[in-house]
């Protein structure tokens, strides 16, 4: 233990140091560096990324339990139809996949838990918005811009590859074929990979081209380099002409619709709004199962607040809950994390605001819900070279699954920008009042205009001109940098609009003002539902101990694909006639329920139910055609209890909502257990049973009628 206990001490070291040399590469690709100094950068952060990954494998064979049996995985996912390869019989697509019926189920149940636990129970304000978003809207959020690889295309079949993975491929075959190449020349060449990622068009083309004459499959040389952008562009409407593309968030519907949302809730603030739904990203290289995907689901929350108050009213009741935090100084530092309470954390700082902590802690709330491990959760904070120049504070719900830490849900705090940035694109007012309680005096600027100047200069927008500078004038503090350039320098820029002192006059003045206006600041937390889908399956799996071949998916009950599965002893008619009795009382309970009729042994029909992750199981035997009672097995302890008939409905629908839990149920009814080879076993508590069997499997009872 004290081994591990220092190996994972160096883990933490070392990837301090990788996040570290990761956050100076990027800053040195912001300033424009010099290609030299950024190639000593990666060569560096590639070094520690080798020391840190040998690190891990150690720590593997040291701590078996750190093992994942992906193989095993992998084919209990395929084989009961969890998730499948999109068109799979057509030779399938990368990054495309589908979800059988016990993924849709879990995944329904998932979806189902996060509108209780958020949309319900905070009383946001839920759409449906559009998959198909016009350019402008994505132009003006910045998605159109930013979502961009080089690429390149054979000239003769059309197909597009990605320039820099052809570029860095191009020189691994170059060296391995050359065994011979001088080192110098060596490093050369892995200069110039490291750096694939940064070249501008006109630098990859000359290096694909003619430093390392790289063909298409065709024989041809490659077309020019072009970006790509990672959004499914289309046309809308028959003519072609309005461009168009598949949404790759679902925040950006919300945003556009803000004064609606706002009416729909009289006014006040803060409030939130939210949606689940479909975003698609045409990822070059999809890889990691559904971990990276084309479509996927995502839920978003924006929660509308005041920029200069972002308390929470609910925060108190969520300031005790501990947190796994991994700050950014922690990552450039120590490499290890924090187990502290949100309240704490907000306190000191470490979080911007209880808005965002709220949410965070709620969100840690809601995976402990479904069944996700705590122990395997974390929250790592942005660091200054990852977060947008707008937002205040940003962290990532990590899960660890067999691919590492993975991201899940984001949680950023926006400030304003989103609202700004289309109000001002479509001179459409993003603005929220707040009502105060007494008046206050505030200063503004009271704004004379020369119409004849105006008219002349700006002739048609002279009406937006003006706008714009009432809109400032409404604050001094907002009109004061204009008021100064056109003092000092007799004109400035307003909107994209240059203004000259001759325009206008002003005055400072004090008014006396009921209510306040402000563009709110947007709390976002987003959850990738793929994402979440897959580090639960991960997870829920394990492989019974003693027992490899018996494999579990120890899914909770509030969000198993299927809550019970009803399995007779007898294929008889009157057994049978029992089990569509239970079965339908339980849908009617809307409790999804398995019945297993088949003529497979009992014991083979528990690990059935146990590979598919059915938490309870009923077995109607002969003893139930006596006396109506029935045995109710849980699945990851296997224990059984005799109840009657009667209660079955009930107790599985309180468990399932959570009025109680199993082990309370088992102190309230006798136990009973089967042995391996069918004699008669001592059941928890010492109660006595007996175990009768026939050639369709073995099962207990009481030895005293209950």
């Amino acid at each position: 233990m004290e081994d591990l206990s220092a190996l994972q001490d160096s883990i933490d070291a070392i990837a301090a140091q990788v996040t570290k040399q990761g956050s100076a590469v990027r800053q040195l690709k912001k300033d424009g560096a010099s290609s030299e100094e950024i190639a000593d950068a990666v060569s560096l952060l590639k070094k520690l990324k080798v020391e840190a990954e040998e690190l891990r494998k150690k720590q593997d064979e040291l701590d078996p339990s750190k093992k994942f049996n992906r193989k095993t995985f992998d084919e209990l996912i395929l084989r009961k139809m969890f998730v499948v390869p999109s068109f799979e019989i057509h030779g399938g697509v990368k990054g495309l996949f589908d979800l059988g019926p016990p993924a849709c189920a879990l995944k329904a149940a998932m979806i189902d838990q996060w509108r209780k636990h958020f949309v319900l129970t905070e009383s946001m304000l839920e759409m449906e918005c559009t998959c198909l978003t016009p350019a402008v809207v994505l132009q003006t959020s910045g998605h159109v811009e930013r979502f961009t690889d080089l690429m390149v295309k054979d000239p003769e079949t059309g197909e597009c590859f990605r320039a820099d993975k052809l570029l860095e491929d191009a020189i691994d075959v170059l060296i391995e074929s050359s065994p011979d190449m001088p080192k110098e020349e060596q490093e050369d060449h892995l200069r110039i990979q490291r750096q694939a990622d940064a070249f501008t068009p006109e630098e990859i083309d000359d290096l694909l081209k003619n430093k390392y004459n790289c063909k298409a499959p065709s024989g041809q040389p490659y077309s020019n380099a072009f970006p790509f952008n990672l959004m499914f562009k289309t046309s809308i409407g028959p003519e072609g002409t309005a461009v168009g593309y598949l949404r790759p968030e679902t925040a950006q519907g919300l945003f556009v619709n803000f004064r609606r949302l706002l009416d729909a809730n009289s006014g006040k603030m803060p409030f939130a709004a939210a949606q689940i739904g479909l975003g698609f990203r045409n990822e070059i290289a999809p890889r990691a199962g559904l971990l990276r995907v084309r479509e996927f689901c995502m839920g978003e929350i924006e929660h509308f607040v005041n920029p200069d108050d972002k308390s929470h009213p609910s925060f108190p009741s969520v300031a005790a809950k501990e947190l796994i935090l991994f700050g950014s100084d922690d990552q450039l530092g120590s490499g290890k994390t924090k187990t502290v309470s949100i309240g704490e954390a907000v306190k000191s700082g470490l979080v911007n605001n209880e808005t965002l902590g709220y949410f965070m802690a709620r969100t840690q709330l809601f995976m402990e819900k479904i069944g996700m491990d705590p122990a395997r959760m974390r929250f790592r904070q942005h660091l200054k070279t990852e977060m947008a120049h707008y937002a205040c504070d940003c962290w990532d719900l990590e899960i660890e699954s067999s691919y590492g830490w993975v991201e899940c849900v984001g949680h950023a705090d926006r400030a304003c920008y989103d609202l700004e940035v289309h109000s001002k694109k479509t001179n459409t007012p993003m603005v929220a009042t707040q009502r105060l309680d007494k008046p206050m005096e505030i200063e503004v600027a009271k704004l004379k205009f020369d119409r004849k100047a105006l008219g002349k200069a700006f002739r048609q927008d002279q009406r937006v001109v003006s706008g714009a500078l009432e809109a400032l004038a409404e604050s001094w503090t907002d009109f004061e940098p204009v008021a100064t350039a056109l003092e000092t320098e007799g004109k400035t820029t307003v909107d994209g609009f240059e203004i000259t002192k001759d325009m206008l006059t002003w005055t400072k003045v004090k008014k006396r003002v009921n209510e306040i206006k402000f563009t709110p600041s947007v709390i976002e937390p987003s959850f990738g539902m793929g994402r979440i889908l897959y580090s639960l399956l991960e997870h829920s799996f394990y492989q019974r101990e003693g027992d490899e071949q018996r494999i579990v998916m120890k899914f909770k009950p509030a969000v198993a694909p299927n809550k019970c599965a009803i399995l007779p002893i007898s294929s008889g008619p009157e057994v049978n006639a029992v089990v569509d009795e239970i079965a339908a009382e339980l849908m009617e309970s809307d409790i999804s329920t398995k019945v297993d009729k088949s003529g497979a042994a009992l014991g083979r029909r528990y690990a059935r139910a146990d590979e598919l992750g059915v938490p309870f199981a009923i077995t109607v035997d002969f003893e139930t055609l006596k006396d109506d009672t029935v045995t109710l097995r849980e699945r990851d302890s296997m224990v059984q209890i005799r109840l009657a008939k009667e209660e079955i409905t009930k107790l599985i629908f309180d468990i399932v909502h959570g009025r109680t839990s199993w082990d309370e149920v088992v102190k309230l009814h006798r136990v009973v257990q089967v042995s391996e080879d069918g004699e008669e076993a001592a059941a928890a508590g010492g109660a006595a049973t007996v175990v009768e069997s026939n050639s369709r499997g073995s099962f207990s009872r009481p030895a005293e009628k209950i």
